[in-house]
């Protein structure tokens, strides 16, 4: 049987998650696949952590001649980065599930690997147990993927579904998310969107086969997003999602990460929760979408080992090395259908003057709806038809400046 030793860096939720899950389905692992897998030392500077193959300088692993695959499982940007490239000078093949680190630094690491002749594995940094980078790396390599989408953060699906389906606002929601476990302390990095960005860009790079600098990469949170916009876009027959969204163009990708409204009868628009779900369009396969969880320790842990084993077994590497550098397009250059929702005087003359700035603008006006007044102010809502995110913003920044829009409340993109 081939024995394999692990060093697992970080010993919190998934690298703790990790190591639970190798011994627990230890015999399981070695009849189906003939290999021992072994957790040889576990390095974490924490002193809440206690184990019997722990240590607290992380290059006894980096550095030890019998490990042969490293799990970084630290998370973030530093130290992760300096321990992986020292666990591959070393000879050390790597399996991540930091997709911060594969976002902004997987070229570094890809080039290094190649290097040494070692293998990268990331499937758990994109969709926590779902997996997705190897179907898309190995299974669905005769299709061109045109197009990947989807919920890659079940915080913020987490607050949009409460605020859904309870009508809290926003504020109660994360509060709610944050005592459940679902939201960190600090919820930025999800709230605000850099979470999901991060797997978009690695989702577009490997559905694409192409290098995404996620410096380029647009996104949004869902900070502005309230139960006003909750209602009103049910009321038309959608609900708000925070979405990744990938699109091949020719010569180009359209990669970005905003709230969108997505229609009831979609199938992303049931995916609840802290759930996940990916969508991907293939010209031979058609539409698949996966589902699953997409954040915890043993969800996470059942993607980390997989990679584990791929290595093991010699699997082809998942890495960009021969990708190509691909533009993405900017922000201004998508099409888009969009909701917008305005705060305005209740008096007559008010739409025509809105209407010409949206004119002038080159965009045409689908629906505008009256919704509450209060006092003498009353909420519009407009649903714009497909338009140029260039000239929607010349035609927000035009309504702010008017004396009949007291105030530009949100806007928000329509359709997949």
């Amino acid at each position: 049987m081939k024995k394999i030793n692990i060093g697992i860096l970080g010993y919190g939720t998934v690298g703790s998650a990790v190591d639970t899950l190798i011994h627990k389905n230890h015999a399981l692992i070695s009849h189906r696949t003939g290999i021992d897998l072994e957790v040889a030392r576990i390095a974490d500077i924490s002193p809440k952590v206690h184990h019997p193959k722990l240590v607290r300088d992380a290059h006894l692993i980096t550095e030890d001649p019998n490990i042969s695959i490293v799990v970084e499982a630290i998370g973030g940007i530093h130290p992760a980065l300096d321990l992986v490239l020292s666990a591959i000078k070393h000879g050390k093949h790597i399996v991540t599930s930091n997709k911060e680190l594969i976002a902004l630094y997987g070229d570094r690491i890809f080039s290094a690997a190649e290097e040494k002749g070692v293998m990268v594995r990331y499937e758990a940094a994109v969709g926590g147990g779902i997996p997705i980078i190897g179907p898309l790396s190995r299974d669905l390599l005769a299709n061109d993927i045109t197009e990947i989408f989807g919920i890659v953060n079940g915080t913020t699906n987490f607050i949009l579904s409460k605020m859904t389906r309870d009508r809290v606002e926003f504020k109660g929601a994360l509060v709610e998310a944050q005592r459940l476990g679902y939201a960190e302390a600090d919820p930025k990095k999800d709230i605000e969107g850099y979470d999901a960005s991060y797997k978009a860009a690695i989702l577009a790079g490997v559905a694409f086969g192409a290098q995404v600098d996620w410096k380029n990469v647009y996104f949004e949170g869902i900070t502005n997003i309230s139960q006003e916009d909750i209602r009103y876009a049910g009321e038309i027959g959608y609900v708000i999602k925070l979405l990744a969204i990938a699109k091949k163009l020719h010569g180009a990708c359209d990669v970005r990460v905003h709230p969108t409204l997505v229609p009831k009868d979609h199938p992303l628009a049931t995916v609840s929760g802290p759930m996940n779900a990916i969508y991907v369009k293939g010209n031979a396969v058609g539409e698949l979408m996966f589902y699953g969880q997409g954040a915890g320790g043993m969800a996470t842990a059942s993607a980390v080992v997989g990679d584990i084993i791929a290595v093991a077994n010699d699997k082809s590497q998942i890495t960009n090395y021969k990708q190509q550098k691909i533009k993405i397009k900017p922000i201004s250059e998508i099409t888009s259908r969009y909701y917008i929702r305005l705060a305005v005087p209740d008096r007559h003359g008010v739409l025509s003057g809105i209407s010409k700035a949206f004119a002038d603008e080159k965009v045409s006006i689908e629906t505008v709806v009256q919704k509450e007044i209060a006092g003498r102010v009353a909420t519009i809502v407009i649903i714009i038809h497909e338009a140029k995110e260039e000239n929607i913003r010349k035609a927000i920044a035009r309504l702010k400046k008017m004396r009949v829009v007291k105030q530009v409340n949100n806007v928000i993109r329509v359709g997949l």
